[in-house]
C-alpha cells in the first residue's frame, strides 16, 4: 500500500493491540471517530508485514523482525464496537459505515412516493419486500411500512429481523424488476445488506404510533421472543427517567406545552419528576393551566404525544446530540 492516511494508521495500531486494550482505546473516541476506524478495519482486511511496520512506526513502536500480517474484515470491527459501544449502538455505527462505504442498487426508489413502492411490491413474497426495505434509509422505509397492510405488514417485519446478508445478485434480480415496473434506473453494483432485529427497530423506531403498536401487538402474537427483543431495543417513553438532567432539558426545548401536557396524562411519577424539573419555573405553571384546561381525552391523544416526544429523543440520540445509557452499555462503564 501507498502512504496511509492518519485514520488508516490509526486502524492499524488498533487491530494490533491487545483486544482488552484496544476496547479502553475506543471507548475514549467519539462515535465519529469510532466509525472512521471501524470502516478502515473493514477494509483494510489482510494487510503485508511492511504496511503494518510501518503504520506501527508512524506510532512511535519499535519493531523488530517479520510482523504477522494485521487482520481486519467485519467481524474484527464489529467486535470491538460491540464491546467498546453496546450491542445496539455498535449496529448503528456498522449500518452507518455500511451504508457510507457502499451505494444502493435502489436509489432509484427515493424518489417514489412510499405508497407507490407498496405499490410496486404488492403481491411479492414478504422476503423480496423486506430485501427492498432494507436497502431503503429508514426513515423512507417506514413510510412504505406503514402503507403494507396487515398481515403483509407483519410478515414483512419478521422478513426484515430474520434475514442475513443478502448477496448481489439477489438484490440486482429485485432491483431490476422494480427498475423494470417502475422505469427507472437501477445500478447493477449492488451492495450487501445485514438484515436482523436491529434494522427492523430502526424502521418502527421512525413509524407513528399506531403502526408501532399494531405491528408490536401482531408480532407479540406471532413471535413474543422477537416482540420482547425489539422492546427492549426501543426507547420508550417510560425510559425518559435514564436521561440526565442536560440531556432531558435539550428534548424539552422541542416540544411544545400541550405536547407535554397530554404526554403526562396518567403518566409514572417519575417520569413527571424528570420532565417537570427540566422546566422553568414559567414553563412548569404553564404546563400545570394547560393540564387543567385540557380535561378528560382519549388515549390516542396520550399516546400520540408520547411517541411525539420519543421521535424526539431518538433523533437526537441519532445525531448524537443526546446519550441515552441502555442496560447492555452497563457493564462497559469504566
Amino acid at each position: 500500500m501507498n502512504d496511509l492516511n492518519g485514520t488508516q494508521t490509526a486502524a492499524v495500531v488498533m487491530m494490533n493491540l491487545d483486544r482488552a486494550l484496544a476496547i479502553e482505546v475506543m471507548k475514549h473516541l467519539t462515535e465519529e471517530e469510532a466509525e472512521g476506524i471501524a470502516a478502515e478495519i473493514i477494509r483494510l482486511n489482510r494487510l503485508d508485514a511492511e504496511t503494518t511496520a510501518r503504520a506501527l512506526s508512524d506510532f512511535h513502536r519499535i519493531v523488530q523482525g517479520h510482523l504477522p500480517p494485521a487482520r481486519g474484515g467485519r467481524d474484527i470491527a464489529a467486535g470491538l464496537l460491540e464491546a467498546s459501544f453496546g450491542t445496539d449502538r455498535a449496529a448503528g455505527v456498522l449500518t452507518k459505515v455500511s451504508s457510507a462505504m457502499t451505494g444502493s442498487s435502489f436509489d432509484f426508489l427515493i424518489a417514489v412516493e412510499p405508497a407507490q413502492i407498496a405499490s410496486a411490491v404488492d403481491g411479492e413474497l414478504p422476503q423480496t419486500i423486506a430485501l427492498v426495505l432494507a436497502h431503503l434509509p429508514v426513515d423512507r422505509a417506514a413510510a412504505v411500512l406503514a402503507e403494507l397492510s396487515d398481515p403483509v405488514r407483519t410478515d414483512v417485519a419478521q422478513a426484515i429481523a430474520s434475514m442475513g446478508t443478502a448477496s448481489q445478485d439477489a438484490v440486482a434480480i429485485v432491483a431490476e424488476a422494480l427498475r423494470a415496473r417502475s422505469g427507472a434506473f437501477a445500478t447493477r453494483d449492488a451492495p450487501d445488506v445485514l438484515g436482523g432485529v436491529q434494522p427492523l427497530v430502526d424502521i418502527i423506531n421512525r413509524s407513528d404510533a399506531a403502526v408501532e403498536k399494531a405491528l408490536l401487538a401482531n408480532l407479540e402474537a406471532r413471535d413474543s421472543d422477537l416482540a420482547e427483543d425489539i422492546r427492549s431495543r426501543m426507547f420508550t417513553f417510560a425510559d425518559v427517567v435514564v436521561l440526565d438532567d442536560r440531556d432531558a432539558q435539550r428534548v424539552l426545548r422541542g416540544i411544545e406545552i400541550r405536547t407535554l401536557a397530554l404526554a403526562l396524562k396518567g403518566a409514572p411519577p417519575a417520569v413527571a419528576a424528570v420532565i417537570r424539573r427540566n422546566m422553568s419555573e414559567r414553563n412548569r405553571e404553564t404546563l400545570d393551566e394547560e393540564s387543567q384546561a385540557l380535561g378528560a381525552v382519549r388515549v390516542s391523544q396520550v399516546e400520540e404525544a408520547r411517541a411525539e416526544i420519543v421521535r424526539t429523543i431518538r433523533a437526537l440520540e441519532a445525531t448524537g446530540d443526546i446519550r441515552v445509557e441502555r442496560g447492555d452499555e452497563e457493564e462497559y462503564v469504566s
